[in-house]
């Protein structure tokens, strides 16, 4: 069941009461995401006007519910999310925020730190009965084609939202090269907004990672979410390029801070 790079449970009542735990933050989680569709937005929606508005408050509110069920998790024991500095990412305006993507709860992480942060969601959650109530009222869908996306990335970053895009398209596997693609480069050349690399590290995230099985978690300690924030990137330096270099040249600056280690194996080689 375990990953042959992983340490062998020395405690199993304790492994046992994380992996219980999980189960029970994401049906927390669950519940209470139908509770906001259900009961939140509706009242919401007929008081704020006009849409971009409730849009706006609603993207807030969804941070705060992140915010506090990322505390429950710290409470209960299964998580501790350390940053370099909070505030930084609490004032993040007209930024693309691109970030790696080691686990399933990464997105609660950036949610809880970004008030206004806005993002592209994939068309499976757009289908899942559980968030997809949130997701059709709040942020940009993937079913638009890729010039209705742009438009709409472009319009959402001029309104001081913060765009969070995982360059993977999908978590990053356990081992292997991580590929990264040039999504973010793109929007970045496409609206003229920085890209602001953000890397999530800490503990083995094994049982939420791709393909983990659910009754996985870190065999020694509680998930430990390390976010640190690079310097901007500005896809103006790059405007002498031809379209296609410029995307590459962007696209290496932000796996050279999101894969460190990668990059110096491609260095050495």
């Amino acid at each position: 069941m375990f990953p042959p790079d992983l340490p062998p449970v020395l405690n199993w009542p304790l492994y046992i009461y994380r992996v219980l735990v999980k189960w029970f933050s994401f049906f927390f989680f669950g519940l209470a995401t139908l509770t906001l569709v259900i009961i939140a937005f509706p009242p919401m929606r007929l008081v704020l006007h006009p849409r971009e508005r409730f849009k706006k408050y609603g993207r807030r509110f969804v941070s705060s519910f992140m915010r506090r069920f990322v505390s429950l998790m710290h409470f209960l024991g299964i998580v501790n999310l350390e940053v370099d500095n909070r505030e930084n990412f609490r004032h993040l305006s007209s930024k693309i925020l691109a970030a790696n993507h080691p686990s399933l709860l990464d997105i609660v992480m950036l949610f809880s730190l970004i008030p206004n942060v806005d993002c592209i969601v994939n068309t499976s959650l757009n289908r899942n009965f559980i968030v997809k109530g949130v997701v059709r009222q709040l942020y940009i869908l993937n079913s638009l084609d890729i010039e209705n996306i742009f438009q709409a990335c472009t319009e959402s970053l001029k309104q001081g939202n913060c765009l969070v895009i995982f360059p993977e398209g999908t978590r990053t596997p356990r081992s292997g090269k991580a590929a990264v693609k040039r999504g973010a480069a793109r929007i970045a050349l496409y609206s003229g907004c920085n890209i602001v690399p953000a890397h999530i590290g800490g503990t083995d995230k094994f049982g939420l990672g791709k393909k983990d099985p659910w009754i996985g978690f870190n065999t020694r300690e509680r998930y430990v979410y390390r976010v640190s924030m690079g310097p901007e990137i500005n896809p103006e330096k790059c405007r002498n390029l031809s379209a296609p270099k410029a995307v590459r040249a962007l696209t290496r600056e932000i796996a050279a801070f999101l894969f460190p280690a990668q990059n110096e194996k491609h260095d050495e080689a």
